[in-house]
Parts: structure tokens; sequence; C-alpha cells
């Protein structure tokens, strides 16, 4: 299927590049498994900090409060027992959690497939991202002459010093190499730009043949 193409400025080539239908035209009943691997996106970047104390963690409580009878107070043996206010917590978190949630590498790429497709519409191809001054008021200019102002999502061949220096301040604009597209990125992307180095490397990945 064709797209429209842009040169280096931003103007708008006359030729046109084509899009793989084994990538970029996938049809589906359902988007569960798109939904997934979003999902374990998340997931896969969620930071297991949360940790509670247990009862051996817990500072003070050396000391039997009070003596086991006569005082007319249920048995205690230390305030850090986790039935006391202030004492260690019961099956809490423990900071070693792991909530990755895996998936098959078929069914990751497929799911990339199905982001794509729903986002042809939204496609744009570069002939190259050439900003060798790494100048952020360049990429910005680039973007505004595609008409692509807003969660643009930029797929290059090679993410290098100079392109992480034209497009790390642009806060819209998210910077992404062929060969780690993934999911959340393309979905929360209202413009996908791709260069055609990119795109070969996209066609040779996701492909009939993968």
């Amino acid at each position: 299927m064709p797209v429209a193409t842009f040169t280096k400025s931003g103007a708008k080539a006359t030729t046109t590049a084509k899009l793989d239908k084994a990538v970029f035209g996938v049809t589906t009943d359902s988007h569960e498994l798109l939904k997934q691997a979003y999902i374990a996106y998340l997931a896969a970047g969620r930071v297991g900090s949360a940790h509670v104390k247990l009862r051996g963690e817990v500072r003070g409580g050396g000391r039997k409060p009070w003596k086991q009878k006569g005082t007319g107070n249920a048995r205690a043996g230390s305030i850090r027992s986790p039935l006391w206010r202030g004492g260690g917590i019961t099956f809490g978190p423990s900071g070693n959690e792991n909530y990755i949630k895996k998936m098959s590498t078929t069914s990751k790429r497929m799911a990339i497939r199905q982001a794509l497709t729903l986002k042809t519409d939204n496609i744009k191809v570069i002939d190259a991202f050439d900003n060798k001054d790494s100048k952020t008021a360049v990429t910005v200019k680039l973007l505004d002459k595609m008409g692509a102002n807003r969660n643009v999502l930029l797929v290059v061949d090679n993410k290098d010093l100079i392109v992480d220096r034209a497009t790390r301040n642009v806060p819209y604009l998210t910077v992404c190499q062929a060969k780690y597209l993934n999911v959340y990125d393309v979905m929360n992307a209202d413009h996908v730009i791709i260069t055609k180095k990119a795109l070969e490397m996209v066609h040779e990945w996701l492909g009939e043949a993968k």
C-alpha cells in the first residue's frame, strides 16, 4: 500500500513509499493480543520498590510490654507484633515482586503488526533524518512542516548521539530504533514518522518470512 513520503527538509516528495501488507495490513477480529502486549510492556517497566517491615525489622520491642498475668490485659510478648499499631506488617510487599508478563516472540511481533496497522493513516515516510548540527529548533521546524506537532514517534535505523541531541528536548517527540519498535510507543503516537532505512528494517523484521 502506498504512503506519502517527504524529503530531508520536510517537503512532500513526488514519489510514494510502499508499506508491506504483511506488516501494515493485518486484519483481526479482536485486539486482545494487542492489549496483552501493551500491558506486558508496562509491567516490564514496573519497579517493585514497595517494602514493608516484618516484625523482626521493626525497631524496639525487645522487652515484654507487661507481665504475663495479673494486669487484666491480654498476653503480649512484644510491641512489634502485627496485632499492634506500629508493629510489623503481615503479607505486605517485600520489594522482590516480579511483575513481568511473558509473551512469545511470535505474539509480540503479531501485536506490533496490529499496532502498525491501526496507525497506517498516520504514517509518514521521510528520506532520512538529517540534522547534523543537532539543533532542536531544526527538528521542531521539520515536524511542523510535516504537520506532526503532537505525540510524534520517529523511527530511525540508528539512534546515535547526533539524533539524540537533536530530539531529546522536544517534549512531544519519541525516538525509537527500528529494531526496538514496540506496541506502547506506536499506540501512544498520533503521528508515526519512519525513515526509509528504518522502514526496510521493519519490513525485513516483521515481513511474511518472519
